[in-house]
């Protein structure tokens, strides 16, 4: 009789726990759930199943409650408060999740929401898994005053210490305004979704009252402003189920943290694989652009190639590919932009995925085509001199495999800046039909010859002739391969082999460093 007491107690226990759990899994109730899903959203809960390997997500944190009362916050009590947080797997490998819930006083971000974002981080530091967030918030939670500032400001410490020892994806599917918005900005990648997810710091509002600028939503923080205008977001999703899509994808090239390598992935491309239309790919003319795009297609594993802002800075290409199953760092400059020269917006844009990738063991190889610096009054005055540094800085600094393929032009203080032998790039390599020089054939005989065409009968003439001189010197690699600054020349066929062949002789890499608390990158 006392068992049967027992256990009918025990029963009535896992039954309230149950019927507990399925109130929690509810959020802020049926009926804003409804709302969202009108809206053509998910929850904080359906995003994270949806993101996560099936049945592979376990969920810490869920009975935390919040303790104010001022402003009627007494009667809005919310088991878990307005985020779901926790642990799961993509493709077999722990990740840590952080979901915002809109159904709960509009996902605020109140003390609780950041203690549970503060535990979950600290834990995937320990362990070593990549975090990832889904903003979907209006923003601190005002009736909690300087409690909700506090909480923000134990989130962006957090953010910081975790820069470099574990990676940490945004996933924007929401509004993330004022405040919010730098903790975004100082994770590693940023997902927006088209039509559903804004970030900016003063809105459209406020903007008017202050300024007179009457602006919308998508024109001040949306999608494709923040991917191709600000460069603060790095994907562009079409809607939440493509958004998870890319970041599953992202994960797939990264390690868990800076004590692992990145995964490899299958192998299944041949490695000896030769593509012949790189034997032409690119035109002799050095005024012809051509889609560094295709070049890195035909060259990396085939489909491998995941492009990192792709809309920003169109002028460089970086993004993460395979080669024999191992993940690379792809960095190019794109003839089809502006002749691939170097910006201050692709300046910044080649550094930040340089250092990202170096942080995190993943080898670097750089396809170089580049003019030079652009030139103008705009571009000096808003600091290309610092912004330009940041490569070079960059480069310097990275201590992972580095492998460069001058494909053209190389250009002056570009070709200094973009991997070049004597920042200490491991192997060089370049087609035949890289042109190494300080500047171009036109540039450098105005400068060289200037004075002595001037008094010549024919000045026309004797000019054609000087500049095919030069262009012989300069517009064919061999004579920079005489001097050491390039290893090898490759007919293009033969890169993929040649690459996969150094990466497996620097696969062990070791450099040391000079001792110093941190370097003072240029900004």
């Amino acid at each position: 009789m006392a068992d049967d007491v027992k256990c009918q107690n025990s029963q009535k226990l896992i039954e309230e726990l149950v019927e507990t759990r399925e109130r929690i899994s509810l959020g802020g109730g049926q009926k804003r759930i409804d709302s969202q899903h009108a809206k053509g959203k998910l929850t904080a809960r359906e995003r994270i199943l949806q993101l996560v390997d099936e049945g592979s997500f376990n969920e810490i944190d869920a009975y935390w409650t919040h303790r104010h009362t001022d402003f009627g916050m007494g009667e809005q009590r919310y088991e878990g408060d307005s985020v779901v947080v926790g642990f799961g797997k993509i493709d077999g490998r722990m990740v840590c999740v952080y979901s915002q819930d809109f159904t709960v006083l509009g996902g605020s971000f109140s003390e609780v929401q950041g203690q549970k974002v503060a535990k979950i981080l600290d834990l995937a530091m320990d362990s070593g898994a990549p975090v990832i967030g889904i903003m979907d918030s209006v923003g601190a939670r005002i009736q909690e005053g300087a409690y909700s500032l506090a909480a923000y400001s134990e989130l962006f410490w957090r953010n910081t210490q975790a820069s470099g020892v574990i990676p940490q994806i945004s996933v924007m599917v929401g509004p993330c305004a004022g405040g919010s918005v730098y903790s975004p900005g100082l994770t590693d990648f940023v997902i927006m979704t088209e039509g559903s997810s804004h970030m900016f710091i003063t809105g459209p509002k406020v903007i008017e009252t202050v300024t007179r600028e009457v602006v919308g939503l998508d024109e001040l923080g949306g999608t494709m402003v923040h991917n191709a205008i600000s460069g603060v977001a790095h994907f562009a999703a079409q809607n939440e189920t493509h958004a998870f899509e890319l970041t599953r994808q992202l994960v797939g090239y990264l390690p868990g943290s800076n004590r692992e390598k990145p995964p490899l992935g299958p192998v299944i491309d041949d490695p000896w694989r030769m593509e012949e239309r790189l034997n032409s790919i690119v035109p002799t003319d050095p005024s012809e652009s051509y889609d560094v795009n295709e070049v890195i297609e035909l060259i990396f594993d085939k489909g491998s190639f995941l492009p990192v802002h792709a809309y920003f800075a169109p002028n460089a290409s970086v993004g993460f590919a395979r080669l024999h199953g191992q993940t690379v760092a792809v960095i190019a400059n794109q003839p089809l932009a502006k002749a691939g020269v170097l910006d201050i917006d692709a300046s910044d844009k080649i550094a930040r995925f340089i250092r990202f990738s170096d942080a995190f063991n993943v080898p670097l190889v750089t396809f170089v085509d580049t003019p030079g610096f652009m030139p103008g009054v705009n571009q000096e005055h808003s600091g290309i001199i610092r912004h330009g540094a940041k490569i070079v800085y960059a480069y310097s600094e990275a201590t992972v495999p580095k492998l460069a393929i001058i494909t053209r032009k190389a250009y002056g203080g570009a070709y200094i800046v973009m991997s070049s032998k004597y920042i200490r790039t491991d192997m060089v390599f370049a087609w035949p039909t890289a042109e190494v020089a300080v500047m171009g054939a036109d540039g450098a005989v105005n400068i060289l010859y200037a004075e002595k065409l001037k008094q010549m009968e024919n000045p026309e003439e004797e000019r054609r002739k000087i500049l095919r001189e030069y262009e012989q010197k300069f517009s064919k690699p061999y004579h920079v391969a005489a001097s050491g600054h390039v290893d090898e020349v490759l007919i293009p066929a033969e890169t993929r082999p040649k690459l996969i062949a150094a990466l497996e002789l620097l696969r062990n890499k070791k450099v040391s460093s000079p001792k110093k608390k941190h370097g003072n990158i240029p900004l």
